[in-house]
């Protein structure tokens, strides 16, 4: 019997220019190639999730780079439904600083938690400009031995690429890694990269930017993971 295939949910606002959004389809067919396993994507407009938006149907969630998001509340409402209901999720770059977000409103309840892009007023603003721009940047990445990202790349130093300029505001980030959510990679300089979940199958955020690697040809390892959690396979 032909195995069905697996569904992934592309959290974002396409847009053909951006180079994360170019690498992805081609990082989802190298792994569908390597897995032997039909891979469909659909993308989801950041608009057209609501609270009625059937979200069951889908095995793993992906909140893509480019934000801010036309609608940061179905950005938001999609990543909560990955958490809460255990489904596979990973966040690059844009998702990775509204996973982080929506962690700390509806867990920490930090309810005036806003990102600084679109809220930079705010008392509260989780995410920051980084001190040095990460645009077309490439650095190497410490990884903590044992996490999900580590397994994955079968090494704990890693070098991959960015196009970011937000990341977690460092006055709030050892209270928001203080439960849950574990810091599982950081930079050259010690800065923080890269997040997971406790007590959930696979939710790993990374302000890097792993799918790049299949415009070079290359499989990404994190993808490669995180298509496997989708498909049921043990981490």
């Amino acid at each position: 019997m032909e195995r069905r295939a697996i569904r992934i949910a592309l959290i974002g606002d396409h847009d053909p220019q951006v180079t994360a959004h170019q690498a992805i389809p081609v990082a989802l067919g190298l792994v569908a190639e390597q897995l032997e396993r039909a891979v469909r994507f659909d993308w989801l407009p950041t608009e057209q999730i609501h609270a009625d938006t059937p979200l069951h149907a889908f095995d793993g969630f992906w909140c893509v780079p480019a934000s801010p998001y036309k609608s940061e509340a179905g950005a938001l409402h999609a990543i909560r439904f990955a958490r809460e209901q255990q489904r596979p999720f990973l966040g690059t770059c844009g998702g990775f600083q509204h996973a982080v977000l929506e962690y700390s409103r509806n867990v920490l309840g930090w309810a005036d938690a806003a990102h600084g892009e679109t809220s930079p007023e705010s008392e509260r603003a989780l995410l920051t400009p980084l001190t040095c721009s990460l645009v077309e940047a490439v650095d190497s990445i410490h990884l903590v031995p044992g996490s999900l990202i580590a397994k994955a790349y079968e090494t704990a130093e890693i070098s991959e690429g960015y196009r970011c300029r937000y990341g977690v505001n460092p006055q709030f980030e050892h209270e928001l890694l203080s439960d849950r959510l574990h810091a599982v990679g950081h930079d050259s300089v010690g800065d923080l990269r890269a997040v997971e979940l406790q007590d959930h199958p696979f939710f790993v955020a990374t302000l890097f930017q792993p799918e790049r690697a299949a415009l070079k040809e290359q499989t990404p390892p994190l993808v490669l993971a995180f298509v496997e959690a989708c498909a049921g396979k043990p981490c």
